[in-house]
């Protein structure tokens, strides 16, 4: 693998290709539900443990929440190889996603351990201002949204709201194409994640368009549990459309 760091070539996009994205994901959810569907479910299972350990701590469940969501870029990289492979025209198999956790390499690793720690600090950083700043006293749900969401001090309340879109915009500049560019060639993760952020500066309004769409749909998955098992793989299905229209890897050697 070349050490070099030159970004990819990027393509210049229309304003609303964000949509005909999810149209692909919607696409490649039906065509392969079974490994889509397991994947839903696993991000189902993980929000109700980290609800399960979290309940009754609301200034620890908001930030971990929103930290699990940082890290959603890498957990769904099998759909990325399911997209990838149907977009081949190849039929995709759970041994397919197994195979991308186990021979994804050193820089998926390394990219993964990169998104953890951002998490992990923004858990951090968002306790401290929900608790050291915010003075919450309470521990229910009714608590934190009265002494800190509704708090006459709403000082804490837009530091924690700025703080939390500036680690969102950090790791969706990094990892919005770096992950499925990573899985589908030989590049190392200096060159993926600047390819990300070459791909965000080159086309701002879409991008601005699918973060949106991304953390609307996110929000309604949670808020009714249920159609995460559908979004989420809709959403990482999507993001391999993402990459594979924005990104011209063609003079990159492949991974697999």
């Amino acid at each position: 693998m070349s050490a070099q760091i030159v970004a990819a070539p990027v393509r210049v996009l229309p304003a609303d290709r964000p949509l005909s994205w999810l149209a692909k994901g919607w696409r490649d959810f039906l065509r392969a539900p079974l490994p889509s569907l397991v994947h839903g479910l696993i991000f189902v299972i993980a929000g109700a443990v980290i609800v399960a350990i979290g309940w009754g701590r609301y200034e620890l469940l908001a930030g971990a929440f929103s930290g699990f969501l940082l890290v959603a870029p890498m957990l769904v990289a099998g759909l990325y190889e399911v997209s990838r492979r149907l977009e081949r025209g190849e039929r995709p198999t759970m041994r397919d996603v197994v195979r991308v956790w186990i021979e994804g390499g050193a820089c998926m690793v390394r990219m993964g351990f990169l998104l953890a720690l951002l998490g992990t600090l923004w858990v951090g950083l968002s306790t401290l201002i929900i608790v050291g700043l915010g003075g919450m006293k309470g521990a229910g749900i009714g608590d934190f949204m009265r002494d800190f969401v509704l708090s006459p001090n709403w000082l804490p309340f837009l530091l924690w709201l700025v703080a939390g879109g500036m680690f969102a915009a950090v790791v969706f500049g990094i990892s919005v194409v770096s992950v499925p560019m990573l899985l589908d060639r030989d590049v190392n993760l200096p060159t993926a994640a600047l390819t990300s952020v070459r791909v965000v500066g080159t086309n701002p309004v879409p991008m601005a368009l699918w973060a949106a769409l991304v953390m609307m749909l996110t929000l309604l998955g949670i808020a009714l549990v249920l159609p995460m098992l559908v979004v989420v793989p809709v959403l990482g299905h999507a993001t391999w459309h993402a990459y594979s229209d924005s990104v011209d890897p063609s003079h990159l050697a492949p991974r697999f």
